[in-house]
């Protein structure tokens, strides 16, 4: 099902707009939160659809893993069970990654056919081939999937980028012909090429001939600068369809976000809220706060009086570093409440920014407080 991208706003490249979709529609720019096993660590999907900005905005798109659910449960026990949305509980639209990141940070053996790995569970061994993804992703019956395909680490050598164009390339043409469930899922393709942007353009070029259904730039966010990253995005960009959403993935900082809005991306996702949350960092307007600092054991004061999640709303710092510092569960659940209201919140700011034309002020204000945190934490 193709996904097409009605713009309401611009400001330079930057836009907003609304996606269609089988199952509805969704607003653009949009951050989705990170369910890989079908539910974000330490959050409810009740919880999570809970979530609200200042804005009134919610999550609108959670992401989980192909990788990990075709192991656990597997993807016919989830597909018996009523597909992703009914086992998960969430109602809202959902993207399935391929597994491609698992090609890069689990180091399988690549080859022509596919991906050979062993399973983190129990050790047996798989191959993940470009249809087996297609297939898996299909049963697991997300409204996005992903293709499969090969993300390179940053710094790679030229041959080690270009050899992940070519197989990336080859798998998404299998991937393309494998794709059957046509009628209510997208098919995204995925841009390769690390930082070299001579192949990042060839790479979208290639990708957008084979005619997907939306399109999504990988292999950034995976060690390089984020000086490095954005002329490298921006090549892609420009390749890419102007009337089809275009997805970052694995970036999820603050300013990276915002700078990848503003040469035109409309969709991320990203562990970082959440990691951060279980760690006792929270995310503020004022940049990051550790809440275990002992500065805040007897602190009356919420994270952000002017933030409307449950957790600023009912619990002082104090208790939340009491909680965090035991390691107790609640914590971890009190502080990934907080920090995806908040990513979404910023994201709410960017939107606005663009409607009103004041992006570049809004750039201006945010850069200060968040330049010194570097790119997301992969796809």
């Amino acid at each position: 099902m193709k996904l097409k991208l009605e713009v309401t706003a611009r400001d330079g490249l930057a836009r907003t707009g609304v996606v269609s979709t089988s199952r509805g529609s969704f607003a653009t720019p949009v951050f989705m939160p990170v369910g890989t096993r079908g539910a974000i660590r330490s959050l409810s999907t009740h919880e999570l659809a809970g979530l609200r900005t200042v804005e009134g905005s919610r999550a609108e798109i959670l992401l989980a893993n192909t990788y990990h659910l075709m192991l656990r449960p597997g993807a016919e026990t989830v597909d018996t069970l009523g597909g992703l949305h009914r086992f998960s509980g969430f109602t809202g639209h959902m993207l399935t990654d391929s597994g491609g990141y698992q090609v890069f940070s689990l180091a399988p053996k690549v080859t022509a056919e596919g991906a050979k790995f062993k399973s983190t569970y129990d050790g047996t061994s798989h191959l993940l081939t470009p249809e087996g993804a297609v297939k898996t992703q299909e049963l697991l019956g997300a409204d996005m999937q992903m293709v499969l395909d090969v993300c390179a680490p940053l710094p790679s050598s030229e041959s080690v980028l270009r050899e992940a164009v070519e197989t990336t390339a080859a798998w998404a043409a299998r991937a393309r012909l494998a794709h059957r469930r046509t009628h209510d899922q997208a098919l995204l393709g995925i841009v390769q090429g690390g930082d070299n942007i001579v192949l990042r353009r060839e790479s979208a070029q290639r990708t957008v001939e084979l005619d997907f259904d939306a399109y999504a730039v990988g292999g950034l966010s995976v060690g390089e600068t984020r000086e490095r990253m954005l002329p490298a995005l921006q090549s892609a960009l420009a390749e890419l369809p102007v009337d089809q959403p275009r997805y970052l993935m694995g970036v999820g900082d603050p300013l990276s976000i915002l700078e990848a809005v503003s040469l035109g991306v409309d969709m991320f996702d990203c562990v970082l809220p959440t990691r951060l949350a279980r760690h006792g960092t929270l995310l503020t307007n004022t940049g990051r706060l550790n809440i275990k600092r002992a500065e805040f054991a007897r602190s009356e004061d919420p994270v952000d009086p002017n933030c409307p999640c449950a957790t600023c709303v009912n619990y002082p710092r104090g208790l939340l570093r009491h909680l965090s510092c035991l390691g107790e569960s609640t914590a971890h659940t009190l502080c990934t409440i907080h920090n995806l209201t908040w990513i979404l919140g910023f994201v709410d700011q960017i939107r606005t920014a663009i409607v009103v034309g004041k992006l570049e002020d809004f750039r201006s204000q945010v850069t200060p407080v968040w330049s010194t945190m570097g790119p997301g934490l992969g796809e």
